[in-house]
């Protein structure tokens, strides 16, 4: 460890003042990356989404001082080398690297907690043991959704989830542990098994084709479609990850402020939606995935258009397109989104949406349409000088283009009249 900090330091990645544990790193990176296990933000200093996400970057950085992990950062204004060689191609981008190949770029939601779950799962091993009982109390308590693989270390099931783990290990967390060790926690039937936990109950894995291609996809499957909460919080960080569980995604729209707080009246939508799903799991959770949204914009965006709150809106993953409830939100009872629920699996709900290039287009229309209104709300000076000079010197341009014709329309004319004159 010595070693690496010197061969660090000597190599010009030098560590940023002011307390913190950022280490600003240049060009010369690229010869120490493969030593070590690396956490890098790429950034660019006029970026506003990297300002606010440099003092959560400070407390990762903080946070993971004790452990193996270097947390970094990259000004790709000044190294474009390193951008180009990592294939940046926005800000910020993070970047979890270890050894000379394994890249893995986080997705998720720019929090601490998030960033740093992250670089816990990819540093270790895709599955990691469990070899004293107490361990899994321990995991319990600590983490509350992870997946267990039960039985020896040998055969098709085994080795399918060695490589479902592999895939999904910047997702979610995997452990193997004995049947002794696992029979003081959970019922089993025949080992090997593999459950997930969450909820604090255990939900097991049913094998399918037992065939080595079928059983990859099954477990796959299985894999996407648990790794999630049963009624998870949806927001831009975790949203396109939802979406590929292929499921409908059922989101109850409602609106938290600043401190993360919700109305009553919100709230008690919110939890209604969410008792429909705890009540109803073993009919919905296979093809329904449950969440909340705080921020409306994202259901709007679906929508195309300014929903009322609380609302009610069903998102074909699949198909992009959506489904909205006949029935006012406030009025839905947790019978009447069953019945909107069933109408929706039966294809007798109507569909919204799509992604036909048509639609497409609109949607792209309305999010620069609902930015630029966002913008006018929130600083309505700053919005009318950003888009009111361009258009003040572009009018300005085509104003001189054009009088510049009639201009010299007019000087011919007064040619013509002074050369008639003088004939």
């Amino acid at each position: 460890m010595i070693f690496l900090k010197f061969t660090v330091l000597i190599l010009g990645v030098i560590q940023l003042t002011g307390g913190s544990r950022v280490l600003e790193l240049s060009d010369r990176f690229l010869d120490v990356r493969k030593d070590g296990l690396w956490l890098v933000m790429f950034y660019a200093p006029w970026c506003g989404h990297c300002k606010r996400l440099e003092p959560v970057w400070g407390h990762v950085a903080q946070s993971l001082y004790n452990t193996n992990v270097r947390v970094g950062r990259v000004d790709c204004t000044r190294f474009t080398s390193l951008a180009t060689k990592f294939g940046v191609t926005g800000f910020p981008t993070i970047m979890f690297l270890k050894g000379d190949v394994a890249t893995h770029t986080y997705y998720g939601d720019r929090t601490k907690e998030e960033i740093i779950n992250f670089a816990m799962r990819v540093s270790g091993p895709p599955v990691k043991p469990i070899t004293r009982p107490d361990s899994l109390d321990t995991l319990k308590n600590s983490n509350p959704l992870f997946f267990v693989y039960v039985g020896e270390y040998e055969g098709p099931l085994w080795e399918t989830y060695y490589q479902v783990a592999e895939t999904f290990q910047p997702h979610g967390f995997f452990y193997s542990v004995s049947p002794e060790i696992a029979r003081k926690h959970v019922r089993l039937k025949d080992p090997p098994e593999i459950f997930v936990y969450k909820e604090k109950s255990h939900y097991f894995f049913e094998e399918g084709d037992t065939s080595l291609g079928g059983l990859n996809a099954s477990l796959s499957e299985w894999v996407n479609s648990e790794r999630f909460a049963t009624f998870v919080k949806v927001t831009r960080g975790n949203i396109h990850q939802l979406m590929k569980t292929n499921k409908f995604l059922v989101l109850a729209v409602v609106h938290e402020n600043k401190l993360q707080e919700v109305p009553d009246e919100m709230l008690e939508f919110r939890d209604m939606i969410e008792s429909v799903i705890m009540t109803n799991r073993d009919r919905y959770h296979r093809w329904f995935q449950f969440g909340w949204v705080g921020q409306p914009r994202i259901a709007n965006s679906i929508a195309m258009s300014e929903l009322p709150l609380p609302y009610l809106l069903v998102v074909n993953s699949t198909t992009d397109h959506h489904h909205r409830p006949d029935d006012e939100p406030h009025r839905l009872t947790p019978a009447a989104v069953r019945l909107f629920l069933e109408s929706v699996l039966n294809q007798s709900a109507p569909s919204y949406g799509g992604n036909t290039l048509p639609v497409r287009l609109y949607r792209r229309y309305f999010e620069a349409r609902s930015s630029l209104a966002e913008m006018w709300r929130g600083n309505p000076v700053l919005t009318a000088v950003l888009f009111g000079l361009p258009l003040g010197f572009l009018s300005l341009i085509c104003y001189s283009i054009c009088c510049a014709d009639i201009m010299d329309a007019d000087d011919e004319d007064d040619e013509d009249e002074i050369h008639e004159k003088k004939e």
